[in-house]
């Protein structure tokens, strides 16, 4: 399978995203003038009190000035109070809510028709991220979207927030904001895919990084996860089909030719169950039944055999009652009562195999094999065609030597169990070439383990070519000639 890097890819999302913020609040980082920071918290004491006068508290005039007070204190005073953005925010609201003429002056701020209300949420916010006071952090974010909703930086940063404090409620409404507002960066696309993903949404996820990849169309991440995420969903011919076309838009990634190769392996394999399981349903109906009567056929022969020398030898003792014929005789007797057992036997394994056949639809069985080997071909070759193109661009890969040495490993393996399942006849008149060919495919999976184990000293390697020259060394030790195709 496809293996792809996805703790790099989300840890690169987070660095990014804490580069931004740094960025941003480094404005606040030179040093203050302890006048400056004297008079805020001069200003902060004489708005504190104001709040518990009645009559300063009535006036819109007061909550405004509040606001400005606490709004100066978030840029350039997060020391004094470090939520201070919140406050001014309510002072905001609390002056519309008195006087409707300052309404449309509040209004400015609440809505960010003035910026500088949501750059302070957003100020803050990057001081509390960096503080590692997520939770605050995200609260800080969200108050920044209530004022300027259509805005990507704060829906960015409150994503990261709640994904690393594990709300995946928030963080996925977070970085669909952030999406929903034209934002571009795809890691963030690629890290809601991931929390889809995670909850096996496969769909969901495969939208959002499409969704990511018309925005950054040449994203190489973006591409390959789509295909993981395919992959994880078992939809193994989409995912063929985009890493097909990913590799026909850059020729020379040599993972993504290895990986098309895995794919076709992997097919290749789940194909080859499959051809047995049709085989075996194919087994249990005329197939069998025809190969069982064949053998019924042969054990009736021997009894007319039998019972025609039975016949003969009983016709010579009553001449000449030798004790050689008297054992013939219970030979050719007892081979007759063996016969007569088999003929019982053979009739109720057909009886077995015409019960099991019922309901099968051979025709269509037989035509579903011949599809499927058709398709076990076609992925065969592929496959092998993907492995060949990746060493024609890097003849030291260890997936693509590896990967072409378990390819023939395995078709050796197959042919050879074809040979375990001959008859004594068929291996007589067959089985010599069959063993000639299996050989031959062992041979040409050597060379591959061998390159593969020069690059990586890998152990399943390692142990593949110790099988492999211990099965040359048999097949010459019986006089095989190894048959290469």
């Amino acid at each position: 399978m496809i293996i792809h890097n996805q703790s790099r890819s989300m840890k690169k999302m987070f660095f990014v995203s804490a580069l931004g913020l740094v960025s941003f609040s480094a404005f606040s980082q030179d040093a203050l003038n302890k006048a400056v920071l004297d008079g805020l918290r001069k200003d902060k004491e004489k708005s504190d009190k104001g709040v518990q006068d009645p009559k300063a508290s009535a006036k819109a005039a007061f909550w405004m000035d509040r606001a400005k007070t606490y709004s100066d204190i978030a840029a350039q005073g997060s020391e004094i109070d470090s939520s201070a953005a919140k406050t001014a925010f309510e002072a905001y609201k609390k002056a519309a809510e008195i006087d409707p003429k300052k309404a449309k002056d509040a209004q400015k701020f609440l809505t960010g028709e003035d910026p500088s209300l949501f750059n302070a949420f957003v100020k803050q916010g990057a001081e509390k991220y960096q503080g590692k006071n997520l939770a605050g952090a995200l609260e800080m974010f969200q108050l920044a979207q209530q004022v300027n909703a259509k805005d990507t930086l704060a829906s960015l940063y409150g994503g990261i927030a709640a994904q690393q404090i594990d709300k995946k409620e928030e963080a996925k409404a977070q970085f669909e904001k952030y999406a929903e507002n034209g934002g571009k960066d795809p890691s963030v696309f690629y890290g809601l895919a991931q929390l889809y993903r995670a909850e096996n949404n496969f769909d969901k996820a495969v939208a959002t990084l499409n969704k990511g990849l018309e925005r950054s169309p040449n994203n190489k991440d973006l591409k390959s996860e789509v295909v993981n995420i395919l992959l994880a969903s078992g939809k193994e011919d989409q995912a063929i089909t985009e890493l097909t076309n990913l590799t026909k838009s850059d020729p020379t990634n040599v993972q993504n030719i290895v990986n098309l190769g895995i794919l076709y392996d992997n097919m290749n394999s789940k194909i080859g169950a499959k051809i047995k399981e049709v085989q075996g349903k194919l087994g249990s109906g005329t197939t069998k039944t025809a190969e069982l009567n064949k053998k019924l056929e042969a054990e009736k022969g021997k009894i007319e055999i039998y019972d025609g020398e039975i016949k003969r030898i009983g016709g010579l003792i009553k001449k000449a009652p030798k004790p050689d014929l008297k054992r013939q005789l219970a030979d050719v007797t007892a081979k007759k009562k063996e016969s007569t057992d088999a003929i019982v036997s053979i009739q109720g394994e057909i009886k077995a195999a015409e019960e099991a056949a019922k309901g099968n639809d051979n025709a269509a069985l037989e035509k579903e094999l011949a599809e499927l080997k058709g398709k076990k071909t076609s992925a065969n070759n592929e496959a092998i065609a993907a492995y060949k193109k990746v060493l024609e661009l890097d003849a030291a890969n260890y997936d693509a030597l590896y990967n072409l040495g378990v390819f023939y490993f395995n078709e050796a393996v197959e042919l050879k169990r074809e040979v375990d399942n001959m008859s004594m006849t068929d291996y007589q008149a067959k089985g010599k070439e069959v063993e000639g060919r299996v050989c031959g495919r062992f041979k040409k999976a050597k060379p591959y383990f061998e390159k593969a184990i020069q690059v990586k000293d890998e152990a399943d390697a390692k142990e593949n070519l110790a099988t492999v020259n211990n099965v040359l060394e048999q097949f010459s030790g019986k006089g095989v000639t190894c048959v290469e195709e």
